[in-house]
């Protein structure tokens, strides 16, 4: 069974294809539209022509817009300079740090062994 998605994925496929079939006849042989009643071949070409046209250049001036936008509103970054101070200050706690975490890992394994032998105790 088809699911929801390839079912959608499958109609734009097959409209896309009918567009695009339909656009490059109107192009090349526009004289087709008069069987179903539309005529003025010549401005039905340049219309085939122009709407495209127009969509693609609207794009891209929305595209160049919002790449404009999101410049002009973010925030300039740190200046690389700030960004090494503060790693060489984190580096130089670093090391305080550790000594602290190498205490309490040493005193956490003791605790442990007297858990375990009070339970063995509690065993015998």
């Amino acid at each position: 069974m088809v699911s929801k998605d390839q079912a959608i994925g499958g109609v734009i496929l097959i409209v896309c294809v009918a567009i695009a079939v339909l656009y490059v006849v109107t192009l090349f042989y526009p004289e087709w539209l008069t069987i179903i009643g539309i005529s003025g071949a010549g401005d039905i070409r340049f219309w085939v022509v122009a709407v495209p046209v127009l969509i693609a250049f609207v794009g891209v001036m929305a595209i160049g817009a919002w790449i404009g936008w999101t410049m002009a509103t973010t925030p300039p970054p740190k200046p690389i300079e700030e960004i090494t101070s503060e790693l060489e200050e984190k580096k130089e706690e670093a090391p305080e740090t550790k000594e602290v975490e190498r205490t309490e890992t040493a005193a956490e394994p003791k605790e442990e062994e007297k858990k375990s032998e009070k339970k063995a105790k509690k065993e015998k």
